[in-house]
């Protein structure tokens, strides 16, 4: 389908968006959708994923994401040469921080009674299906976007999905998006994304959410990868809609997700700083000064002032004329006006003019 047939679902996919996921998303277009990407960052302990969903609440996080993978569906065991974090064999380092999915209605309860979005992203078959049971939302990983079966699945199920798209090209965001149309689901938001751990900011390319907005008409986001919170408050203000940050503890943690993973201090003030940054993008309107300039308005902009003493009578010539602070006097752009007009009374030498002192 050509770009052009996108443009018009961008209103009615945040609108769809917002009715999904309820009071979090009903200012979608103002607010932005925070994700605490937790992952793997629980070290199968179920004591600890539910330490990061209280710090992920307490920072103001709309949402706590998990992965839902398992080692057989994930890597071939051929793939023995294969090295993953420390040294470890990819097979057997995704057996070691695979999520056990018999947490999910346990997580997904613990989540909804902290006020907190819970989803996750499947990375097989029957990942979507068991999420499907707890969720409402789904998320595909930037190495799945070649799944498009997988993909075919999750959209399926009728309900929103996050799309990152990391490695991907445009091509291949395009046959993602045909297949979650195919199925009927066009509630769709594609993340930006940099699929290096950590990210140096050089190849974060931010400028790839607009180019993702304008050609397919969805919301856009970031799924960050980069240290620090600064890169995903820039996002927001070039109007990303999603933010997805990976989230630990504490980054000493042993695991392949910890060392770049921001912290409970650090993803706070993530939120601050994005909450802040919405509140300063305003509406784009030029209406003149706001309740709080006012003051500001008053005694600091330029009206005209006499630059001599005047006597009542006088006819006002230009040498007479001075503008200058403050600004409660006759505007400057009416100062032709003013010049040959009669003075109705004295004026002092500095003092600025009101119409009620010229006849």
């Amino acid at each position: 389908m050509p770009a052009s047939w996108y443009f018009g679902k961008l209103q009615a996919g945040i609108a769809v968006l917002r009715k999904e996921l309820g009071k979090i998303m009903d200012n979608f277009t103002d607010h932005t959708f925070i994700i605490a990407e937790i992952g793997s960052n629980h070290n199968r302990s179920l004591g600890l994923a539910k330490e990061l969903i209280d710090a992920a609440s307490d920072a103001g996080a709309d949402a706590a994401k998990f992965q839902i993978y398992s080692a057989p569906t994930l890597y071939s065991v051929k793939d023995e040469d294969e090295l993953g974090y420390d040294g470890a064999n990819v097979s057997r380092l995704i057996e070691s921080v695979e999520t056990p999915r018999e947490w999910l209605p346990e997580l997904a309860d613990y989540c909804r009674a902290k006020g907190i979005i819970f989803f996750a992203t499947p990375f097989d078959l029957a990942a979507a299906d068991e999420l499907d049971a707890v969720s409402n939302l789904f998320k595909i990983a930037s190495f799945e976007i070649v799944d498009l079966p997988l993909i075919r699945k999750t959209a399926s199920k009728g309900k929103p999905m996050i799309i990152a798209t990391g490695l991907a090209n445009m091509g291949e965001i395009e046959d993602a998006l045909a297949v979650c149309r195919e199925e009927g689901n066009e509630n769709v938001a594609l993340l930006q994304c940099a699929s290096c751990y950590p990210s140096p900011a050089s190849i974060m390319n931010l400028r790839g959410m607009e180019t993702m907005r304008r050609a397919f008409g969805v919301p856009v986001g970031l799924s960050d990868h980069t240290l620090g919170v600064h890169i995903a408050v820039a996002a927001v203000a070039m109007g990303a809609t999603i933010i997805e940050k990976h989230f630990t503890m504490d980054r000493r943690l042993k695991g392949p997700d910890h060392s770049f993973a921001i912290q409970p201090n650090e993803l706070g003030e993530l939120v601050r700083q994005i909450r802040e940054v919405e509140s300063a993008l305003g509406d784009g309107m030029k209406r003149g000064p706001s309740e709080e300039e006012l003051t500001a308005y008053g005694y600091a902009r330029r009206s005209i002032h006499a630059a001599r003493d005047i006597k009542k009578g006088d006819i006002i010539t230009s040498d007479a004329l001075i503008i200058k602070r403050p600004g409660h006097g006759v505007r400057p752009k009416y100062r032709d006006w003013v010049i040959g007009r009669r003075v109705a009374r004295d004026i002092a030498a500095d003092s600025w003019i009101t119409m009620d002192m010229l006849e």
